[in-house]
């Protein structure tokens, strides 16, 4: 539960009293041999012999303009060569997964300033969310075009649902949809740092922690960032409140992509309010417990850890159009009265965007 504080966004804050690995410890905290992405973040190729089957440049089928038709033929059932075919694809796959084994346990993988492991990311972790994001909340993505192909982008989203679900099927909306294979650099507050195994598991995936600091460092670098500015007031709402934008922090987001010059992405969720109906709170139990509420719904605590399966509603994320800032001199990011009027703006956005794709939905459930 207290993984739950995803993401309040405060641009007073420096990451000297955030909670949280130093990045003078990451390199061991992340594994003994673990190397680093060079400053620009590009992954320089990892070390080591290629596995077996797998063709290297100039090397495999069709390099040479021969081989490509033939091996297409052979891939289907009932077709000459088609079971060698597929043989041969099961022992790239074995030899593919035994050379990732390799890398993990010699250390031979890279990781970047933040601690994100994108080859981890990629074939371990978004694996085990897809069949979340595929096949239970079956989500729909609109508007991925509207994420720039290149350079720094921040999105602003809308939070709910009493655990952060939302910002991991929007990291897996915009990694599985976007033509450029963007990745997504969630702002995540200092619980989720506190936590064993969710602090690890957070930095690998690519989030950081909510400061202006580290969040300008991403957008300069050209990473698309994701920040949802509720933070607990929005994860945490009734269910009588539902889709019913909260305060947006004190706009230090707007700030921040003041000062990189990278567009505001705003993002419409549509169906994480419904995964746990929140109809109570209590309270006393919360501040015992260190953590900032302690949901009651349907189902929790009623049922113990039954009652914390999702329901499986449907989902829409809708990126839209977005809001240069490009064009702002650089004293803009220390005007109260435009990033007031920017995150107004944002804000309202979103919640336009809300209510019509609420009234678009035929059912929460299908």
């Amino acid at each position: 539960m207290a993984d739950a504080k995803v993401i309040p966004f405060d641009d007073d804050r420096s990451r000297s009293g955030a909670a949280g690995p130093r990045p003078g410890r990451r390199r061991a905290l992340l594994g003994g041999g673990a190397r680093r992405r060079n400053g620009e973040g590009a992954v320089s190729p990892l070390p080591g012999p290629q596995p077996p089957g797998e063709a290297q440049d100039g090397d495999g089928p069709g390099a040479d303009g021969t081989g490509g038709e033939e091996e297409a033929k052979g891939g289907g059932a009932g077709v000459p060569g088609g079971g060698a075919s597929g043989a041969g694809q099961w022992e790239r796959r074995l030899a593919g997964g035994l050379a990732f084994l390799r890398r993990r346990i010699t250390g031979e993988y890279e990781v970047d300033e933040f601690g994100y492991d994108a080859e981890l990311t990629d074939q371990v972790l978004m694996s085990l969310l897809r069949p979340l994001y595929e096949g239970y909340f079956r989500v729909e993505v609109k508007g991925i075009e509207n994420i720039p192909s290149e350079g720094g982008a921040l999105v602003v989203a809308n939070h709910s649902g009493v655990l952060p679900l939302d910002g991991l099927m929007m990291q897996v909306a915009v990694h599985d949809n976007h033509p450029a294979g963007r990745h997504l650099r969630l702002l995540a507050a200092d619980l989720v740092f506190m936590l064993p195994v969710v602090n690890e598991l957070a930095r690998k995936a690519g989030h950081t922690l909510a400061c202006a600091e580290d969040a300008e460092r991403l957008l300069q670098r050209g990473e698309v960032v994701g920040v949802m500015p509720e933070g607990f007031k929005g994860i945490g709402k009734p269910f009588g409140e539902r889709y019913k934008l909260q305060r947006f922090g004190r706009g230090g987001f707007v700030s921040t992509a003041l000062r990189a010059g990278a567009p505001i992405v705003p993002c419409s969720i549509v169906g994480a309010e419904e995964i746990y109906p929140m109809i109570g709170n209590l309270k006393t139990l919360a501040r015992v417990l260190g953590i900032p509420y302690f949901p009651v719904t349907p189902t929790f605590p009623w049922l113990g850890p039954l009652g914390a399966l999702p329901l499986p509603t449907k989902w829409t994320i809708q990126f839209g159009e977005p809001i240069p800032t490009d064009g702002f001199p650089p004293e803009a990011a220390e005007d109260p009265m435009l990033m007031f009027n920017l995150t107004d703006q944002v804000r309202e956005q979103i919640q336009h965007t809300l209510y019509k794709l609420l009234v678009q939905r035929r059912s929460v459930f299908f």
